[in-house]
């Protein structure tokens, strides 16, 4: 895993395009602290800061074909390299080195745009062609790895897998996007293609981009559409599906546990990182390292769950106490190191301190496992109110306005969530596409300025990618659609994004084998009522790996990292949040209505519900990192 940059333009000279490419590659050193390197090829100038996992010796980049005519940088990691590699030798390439990164070189010099629908990982890359002149940048399918680009048709384009590094190049606008500020009080992150700076986007999941002649097209190679792609292993009983999960789940761990330096794992108490452990001990030449974080409140550590499991699967274990001080002190640095706000991440950040600590490089993370089989409670909710729609929608407008004023007045999260589910949602979908939101509509609007609060009303409160994402779900069954839409959303908004952010601070790369096309592909391909098990708490997966975990640790309900911020902000983390609520810091931050969000904190320190907190503390997140760009 690395940090790739880069400066294409007809109009700025070499000298100039190398200065601001490695300004963006030196603010993201820590992704790439092994190696470094940056070359250019007539209007393109590339750069990498390189994490060597497979063949540390020789997989330098920006890395050229033999004949001169590829330039590559890429990020992350290509699983099925070898099985390539067997192909593209039959075909007559001869290889100098051991790594992925000349697999994917030669697949692309060989099959160009073809090669995605062969490779197997996590990436983000940019290959410049120096006889089309073109430059190709992409996305993996299900978005593990970020890639941000500025364009004007007029400077050229910038690309970099970081937002502050991209900023670094001195050649993009630090501008903040009023909209994308919105959009976060919705849904907790800003999602592709947008992002937090008016002038910077972000390739979604899946797309590719082609720039040539001063101009870029953007579009997909990916979508849920082409993801059952592999209907002719339909199983047809229960029983022989959880056969053959387990022997896909094995793989998937075999796959993701290839390195050339050490690997460890993040270890909760949960069903989906036990079972990645489970499988990743039996697999690995001595004994694995696992990381978990404990802490002092009582209900909130789960220390012993790991225990357990860790001595089940006979582990190196390592745990670190996690208190309300510690994160205090640390705040200043996980602000420091967001690329855009975000409430969640934090025990991320700790897990990969700690992973990096002890002499790991690679870590595997059980993300992506309550997506694929049903982990969350959406899975079971909304499929039930889909069905009560029909009968609200019979109830005459008078009685429908006086519930939903009511359910407002009444002022609670889950009363004002429901009050936008009923106004709102027509189907599936738009339930789907409501269910993640933070802030309802009702509670969001008035945080914002007025100009601004004026300018993102009629948007309204549904996700951005609505249209397009019902029209790539169309005809999908009930559970699928709401696991896709949990992916490409909070999966890949929030949890990858912030542990790609947050384990890079460490120079620690992450991999999550649930999060896998292959994996995907072949349970979309499933009866839906075998992947979740008739609404049991992911039942398939528990089924298919039971005979590996210790009896007390198959739960019956989500169990996953859970910080005690409750509890911590109003003790530790108190000062923090009085003083990113004081008029003085609201006032550096113009977006923003400094009365309702002072209120909105007053209001949770004099209550003793504490449920509210995760909104408190994103808000907070927002705050400290508009600052960072306050006059």
């Amino acid at each position: 895993m690395c940090g790739i940059a880069g400066f294409i333009s007809t109009r700025e000279g070499s000298a100039s395009r190398r200065e601001a490419v490695q300004r963006m590659c030196d603010r993201m050193q820590y992704r790439g602290p092994d190696d470094s390197g940056i070359v250019t090829q007539q209007e393109a100038t590339l750069g990498i800061r390189r994490l060597a996992i497979f063949d540390p010796a020789n997989g330098r980049q920006p890395m050229r074909s033999p004949d001169g005519r590829h330039t590559l940088v890429f990020n992350g990691a290509i699983y099925n390299h070898r099985e390539l590699r067997v192909e593209l030798e039959a075909c007559g390439h001869v290889f100098r080195t051991r790594c992925d990164t000349e697999v994917l070189l030669h697949a692309l010099a060989r099959w160009g745009e073809a090669s995605l629908a062969r490779v197997r990982g996590m990436f983000a890359f940019a290959l410049w062609d120096d006889h089309d002149r073109t430059l190709t940048l992409a996305r993996d399918p299900l978005g593990i790895k970020p890639l941000y680009y500025h364009w004007r048709d007029d400077a050229g384009l910038l690309f970099s897998s970081e937002l502050a590094s991209l900023l670094a190049s001195k050649f993009v606008p630090v501008e903040i996007d009023p909209q994308a500020i919105s959009v976060y009080l919705s849904h907790l992150a800003v999602p592709a293609p947008q992002t937090i700076y008016r002038q910077v986007r972000c390739l979604r999941p899946g797309q590719i981009g082609v720039w040539r002649d001063n101009r870029l097209w953007i579009r997909s190679y990916w979508t849920y559409r082409q993801a059952p792609a592999e209907r002719s292993y339909r199983t047809q009983k229960y029983g022989e599906f959880v056969v053959e999960l387990r022997r896909r789940l094995e793989e998937t761990v075999r796959v993701h546990a290839q390195a050339d330096v050490s690997v460890g794992a993040f270890l909760s108490g949960g069903l989906d990182s036990g079972a990645l452990v489970a499988l990743l001990s039996r697999q690995t030449n001595g004994r694995l390292k696992t990381f978990t974080l404990a802490f002092r409140e009582k209900g909130f550590s789960e220390q012993a769950a790991a225990r357990r499991m860790a001595r089940h699967a006979g582990t190196a274990h390592h745990e670190e106490l996690i208190t309300g001080d510690r994160v205090a002190d640390k705040l200043p640095e996980i602000i420091r190191r967001m690329d855009q706000p975000t409430g969640d991440g934090i025990n991320t950040f700790f897990a990969s301190s700690l992973a990096a600590d002890n002499g790991v490089k690679v870590v595997v993370s059980g993300v992506g496992g309550d997506e694929l089989f049903g982990g969350y409670p959406s899975f079971r909710d909304l499929p039930r109110f889909v069905r009560f729609l029909p009968y609200w929608r019979s109830v005459p407008v008078k009685i429908r306005r006086h519930l939903v004023g009511w359910l407002r007045a009444h002022g609670t999260v889950r009363s004002l969530k429901l009050a936008d589910f009923l106004t709102h949602a027509r189907d599936l979908n738009e339930l789907a596409s409501l269910q993640r939101t933070v802030f309802s509509e009702a509670a969001r609007l008035p945080l914002l300025a007025p100009e601004i609060r004026r300018e993102v009303a009629r948007l309204g409160p549904m996700h951005p990618m609505l249209d397009e994402f019902a029209f790539e779900l169309h005809a999908a069954e009930p559970l699928r659609t709401v696991s896709a839409w949990e992916m490409r959303t909070y999966m890949t908004d929030v949890l990858l994004s912030d542990s790609d952010v947050f384990s890079m601070a460490h120079s620690l790369e992450l991999r999550t084998p649930f999060v896998d096309t292959s994996l995907v592909r072949w349970l979309w391909g499933q009866p839906e009522a075998f992947v979740f098990a008739s609404h049991r708490y992911k039942g398939a997966l528990r089924d298919a790996v039971i005979d590996l975990l210790p009896p007390a640790s198959v739960q019956g309900t989500k169990v996953g990292f859970t910080l005690p911020f409750p509890i911590w902000m109003r003790g530790p983390l108190r000062p923090f949040l009085d003083e990113t609520f004081s008029a003085v810091s609201l006032a550096r931050c113009p977006w923003l209505e400094p009365g309702p969000i002072r209120e909105f904190w007053r209001h949770f320190q004099r209550s003793t519900d504490t449920r509210n907190w995760s909104r408190v503390w994103s808000l907070a997140m927002l705050i400290a990192f508009l600052q960072r760009h306050s006059a």
